[in-house]
């Protein structure tokens, strides 16, 4: 059965109409106060979503305000300078987000004369814009009827139309697509789809739903044939990968600190960090040009990524002489490190500089 046919047989005889007045109702009612709700400025709307983007909303608040404080509007963004955009994002992680975002932002200003365009076609030619944040920047800050689906969104319609989909499938994202496209209001999509984010993020949850508060509990399939804890379907993902490195603090005769840029493609790409090497590479020595003296280990180190794990070993060393071959490292004043963007892997060495 082709992803249209099925997705109109999943909907077939389901009360859309009141669905779509209870969740709307309800949404308007209990909707959490948030910085990127006081408007629909597409701008605004299109920062606050990259930045949601598998990260929690409460961690992302204090980001999202700060941001705008630095760049207000889209001319001040794309004026700015990479490394102070990536030090504005410091922390917040997935740090493609943000030079994708800036350069989306530069091209709007120079080829939509700064107004972020109203279509799909012009706005999915957006970098980093995929088919869910521009349905939530096209839905939410110019009320027009386009799907924005995203983990939420397909938790609750799994559990909604009993869909047992495996939702991990991009297929199954394009079937959700086309389950809102056929539910959305077309009145208010605004509110019909951060409705279904709200309810994900409040009721719906991925544990232990709350289903007793949920407003449109009377629409829920899987709720009435008590399977709401066995959906949605998704397939385990792929065993992390870990990573060993020995990663340096090296401290020259001034007291400056050595620190590198990471390379402009990649993992943290532009980012700052204290200089690594595989720890099966490490006795060959990473610090290349430089005579140092050990001053032993201080700790040990653990990141998680989503696709994989960093484990540091982390060792402090005197520089002696001689000139560090590395690309794009630099003595700095211990002061001078907070000017640098690092990866959150690396602020957890910070205190370790003294």
């Amino acid at each position: 059965m082709k992803r249209e046919e099925l997705a109109l047989e999943i909907v077939k005889d389901f009360p859309a109409e009141d669905f779509r007045q209870n969740l709307i109702d309800w949404f308007k009612k209990e909707q959490r106060t948030l910085p990127w709700r006081e408007n629909q400025d597409p701008y605004r709307v299109w920062v606050s979503e990259i930045m949601l983007q598998q990260t929690k909303v409460e961690t992302v608040i204090p980001y999202y305000e700060n941001f705008l404080r630095q760049f207000p509007t889209l001319e001040d963004l794309a004026s700015a300078d990479e490394q102070e955009v990536l030090k504005a994002w410091e922390g917040l992680g997935y740090y493609s987000r943000a030079r994708n975002l800036q350069t989306a932002v530069k091209e709007v200003v120079a080829e939509y004369d700064s107004k972020v365009p109203d279509t799909v076609r012009e706005i999915g030619s957006l970098k980093g814009v995929g088919p869910y944040t521009q349905g939530a920047i096209l839905s939410i800050a110019y009320d027009l009827p386009v799907p924005a689906v995203d983990g939420n969104v397909m938790r609750v319609l799994s559990r909604i139309l009993l869909v047992d989909e495996d939702i991990a499938k991009q297929s199954t994202r394009k079937l959700f697509e086309e389950l809102v496209s056929s539910l959305i209001s077309s009145e208010d999509p605004s509110s019909f789809n951060q409705g279904l984010m709200e309810l994900g993020a409040i009721v719906c949850t991925p544990k232990s739903p709350s289903c007793l508060l949920c407003p449109v509990q009377d629409h829920c399939r899987a709720f009435h044939k008590g399977i709401e804890n066995e959906l949605p379907v998704k397939s385990s993902k792929k065993t992390q990968k870990t990573i060993r490195y020995r990663t340096y603090i090296a401290e020259n005769e001034h007291g400056e600190i050595l620190i590198e840029k990471r390379p402009g493609k990649g993992l943290l790409a532009n980012l700052w960090q204290y200089p690594m090497v595989l720890e099966e590479e490490a006795e060959k020595g990473r610090l290349e040009g430089l005579k140092i003296e050990e001053k032993g280990m201080v700790d040990r180190i653990k990141h998680t990524f989503s696709h994989l794990i960093w484990e540091m070993e982390v060792h402090r060393v005197k520089v002696i002489s001689g000139t560090f071959n590395g690309e794009q490292g630099k003595f700095v004043t211990k002061n001078e490190l907070t000017v640098y963007p690092f990866p959150v892997s690396h602020q957890k060495i910070h205190p370790y500089v003294r």
